[in-house]
């Protein structure tokens, strides 16, 4: 059966050693909650480190705690003390936690964690080499494995990847700070998909990889060594029905009965987080601070209830933060506490389910306000255990969640007024009100929920997998090449429609440049000088510049995608008669955009204009492309122009100017025996689409295409003609 490897830098357990014995606890994390949900159709085994030190282990310990995970279908990978504190506690902790989240300055350089972090990122590729089968598929979770993807690619090119990112993906221009940018970048370029919590992520991640890499994307999709890799949004969700029923046992009942006998009639807010400077837990506390000093009227009616779970306490910036913390609860207390009332109660611990549950459906307030959070699970599980629908989610917009739960009261989590009136429209909500907006909410969640996101995901991994491979199918096969040089050697009358940019010659920058080189004139030559060939350049090139480099040869010519046409040593023949009037008022709104985009150009032709921007800054091009191609189709809708996008190009002219209808032409000329037809881009389509069932089609580069063959390189394509040359 195909299985399904799920690799994390935690399993789903905890170990830990009483008495002599390992003790296994299951995890609570949202990870393993989501995994846990997927159909048991699905056989899977998670790899991933066991938690204890390798100098802790003796190797009957490694040998035992081996063998009671792999019951639980779980792989250990064991790691040194050093390994732990540079890579873990460094790299991932005190290097991408900080920058990710928008702290740069809290953010430590150092090369030692960096080559932990490649170590470790090593050791996990090696164990699952270990053990991978034919037919198995991969999904990476998290920041700790960024350069896992590339690292399996390496050994196995073909294999199914997905990596999700359970954190923000920065802003480029935060992400540019980490010296070993392209590193990552690469790592995770290994994958066939890459999955964000949200379309912010997405947007700053393909940023990332356009600017930094020089690869651009088309609705997500990015070719990069042979390969497309998909860039997609799948919003991590919750098990809606495990906290909504939840809240109805008798045990949460009771918890709950017991919070409401302590707290009286005051109204509670709840704030449940991990004690991380992320969070924004100090701010949180200083805006309800500001509200009892601003709204006297409230004191002794109402409690906040804070709860701060222990996290990475070994770090000093987190030992920091709960003493400030501690030092702000007991002023807070102070100041606006009395005999009987005390504002905040405060606890530092980690809570159980129930105890969660019980003060999820207490409360009638969550104040989640972190700074930066990449989903944030307690808004949602508050909001699934409203079963009566009464309650009110104060959620900061820096969270991923915020993207979904736009009925709860969305603050900017740095603005403390703004807390703090949102506190008070939340303390003073109609009944009737907070039941609309919860329901709202509600009714997506049990849409969206955990077992939905892992499946997603998956199932898209598989799509893009069906597509790469349909690509693959178009790859000439060296029986294929032989195939086609056969066939050649046998018919007495030959088509060859040969592209020029991109499909004998590379891209350059500028749109004028050098002429073909004299292996390629030689080339041609070589073609045409067989009798039983007709050959054919059909460029997006001018005519001069055609009669310029090939005018010695006794070859034809199509110009300008289709606009003029040369047989052999006949004159051009003109195949469009609309006017170009419309150039006019079309050329000023391209200089407006050649002001605005430096590095970029305009070329105009006969019958079209073309916007070159391959020397311009690839993510100001990507969003002036865009602007501009808006721009003009609004245009030139009624106008019988079209406006068609390239390889760096944007080319405005008239829709019937294509090089199918020039394609044609020669076609419909003589019957011929063999027709072979080469090109790389968009404008050789019509081509392909034009050509008799049994013509030989070739794309050159990655793409779908209705070519049936496809070649990687320039230099291939050259080596078939070559071939058929000396036959």
């Amino acid at each position: 059966m195909k299985r399904l490897l799920i690799i994390a830098n935690r399993l789903p357990f905890s170990i830990n050693k009483r008495g002599g014995e390992f003790v296994f606890r299951p995890s609570p994390g949202g990870l393993a909650v989501g995994l846990s949900s997927l159909p048991e159709t699905i056989e899977r085994l998670w790899i991933g480190w066991p938690g204890l030190e390798n100098e802790r282990l003796s190797n009957e310990d490694k040998k035992h705690i081996t063998e009671e995970l792999n019951t639980e279908r779980c792989m250990p990978v064991f790691l040194s003390k050093r390994q732990i504190e540079h890579y873990y506690l460094g790299f991932c902790n005190n290097t991408i936690w900080p920058l990710f989240h928008y702290f740069p300055t809290r953010t430590i350089w150092e090369d030692c964690y960096w080559q932990a972090y490649k170590q470790v990122n090593s050791v996990f590729c090696r164990e699952i080499l270990k053990i991978i089968k034919p037919g198995d598929y991969i999904w990476i979770h998290d920041y700790q494995l960024m350069l896992l993807p590339q690292l399996l690619r390496k050994e196995l090119p073909s294999m199914e990847i997905g990596f999700f990112l359970h954190i923000p993906w920065p802003s480029f221009e935060l992400f540019r700070l980490l010296p070993w940018r392209e590193e990552i970048l690469s790592g995770l370029l290994g994958a066939d998909l890459i999955g964000f919590h949200t379309y912010d992520y997405v947007r700053h991640f393909l940023s990332s990889v356009c600017r930094i890499m020089g690869l651009e994307h088309m609705l997500g999709k990015i070719h990069i060594d042979r390969r497309i890799i998909k860039v997609d949004a799948f919003p991590l969700g919750i098990n809606y029905k495990k906290y909504s029923e939840a809240v109805k046992t008798p045990e949460i009942k009771k918890e709950k009965d017991k919070i409401l006998q302590h707290v009286r009639k005051r109204k509670i807010i709840i704030s449940i987080d991990r004690l991380d400077y992320t969070k924004g837990i100090i701010q949180r506390l200083e805006a309800f601070d500001l509200f009892l000093s601003e709204y006297p009227q409230y004191k002794e009616k109402v409690t906040l209830i804070m709860v701060a779970v222990p996290s990475r306490t070994s770090i000093e910036d987190y030992k920091t933060i709960r003493y400030r913390l501690e030092q702000l609860v007991g002023r807070v207390n102070g100041e606006h506490g009395s005999i009987g009332y005390v504002p905040v109660w405060y606890l530092y611990r980690f809570m159980p389910f129930n105890q969660i549950s019980a003060l999820y459906s207490a409360a009638d307030v969550a104040l989640v306000t972190p700074l930066r959070d990449g989903m944030n699970l307690i808004a949602k599980e508050f909001i699934a255990s409203k079963i009566d629908g009464t309650g009110v989610l104060i959620l900061s917009e820096m969270t991923g969640a915020a993207s979904e739960l736009g009925e709860a009261l969305i603050v900017n989590s740095n603005n403390k007024a703004d807390i703090v009136q949102a506190i008070k429209q939340a303390l003073e909500m109609p009944k009737d009100e907070q039941i609309e907006r919860n329901r709202l909410m509600q009714a997506r969640l049990v849409r969206y929920n955990v077992s939905r996101w892992s499946n997603d995901f998956l199932h898209v991994l598989s799509e893009i997998k069906k597509t790469q491979n349909e690509l693959a199918v178009h790859k000439l096969s060296d029986t294929e090449k032989q195939n086609i040089i056969d066939v050649y050697k046998e018919r007495k009358t030959r088509l060859l429609l040969l592209d020029y940019d991109g499909t004998l010659v590379g891209f350059k920058s500028k749109p004028a440049q050098a002429g073909p080189d004299e292996e390629l004139l030689s080339l041609i030559y070589n073609l045409s000088n067989d009798t039983k060939n007709k050959i054919v350049i059909i460029s997006g090139r001018d005519r001069e510049t055609l009669d310029k480099w090939f005018g010695q040869l006794e070859i034809s010519f199509v110009a300008e995608h289709g606009a003029w046409i040369k047989n052999k040593t006949k004159e051009w023949l003109c195949t469009h008669h609309l006017g170009t009037e419309w150039k006019s008022t079309i050329k000023p709104i391209l200089e407006v955009y050649c002001d605005r985009t430096p590095g970029s150009s305009i070329e105009e032709k006969s019958f079209s204009l073309v916007w070159h921007y391959r020397r311009a800054a690839p993510e100001l091009a990507y969003i002036r492309e865009q602007e501009l191609r808006n721009t003009l189709l609004n245009l030139t809708e009624n106008l019988g122009i079209g406006v068609f996008e390239g390889n760096k190009i944007l080319e405005i002219k008239p829709v019937d100017i294509n090089k199918g209808r020039a394609a044609d032409y020669f076609i419909s000329d003589k019957f011929y025996q063999f027709i072979l037809a080469a090109g790389d881009d968009y404008t050789d389509e019509e081509m392909f689409d034009t050509l008799p069932d049994e013509a030989y089609s070739i794309k050159i580069g990655q793409g779908i295409s209705r070519a049936k063959f496809r070649v990687d390189t320039i230099s291939e394509m050259r080596m078939l003609l070559k071939e058929l040359a000396r036959n």
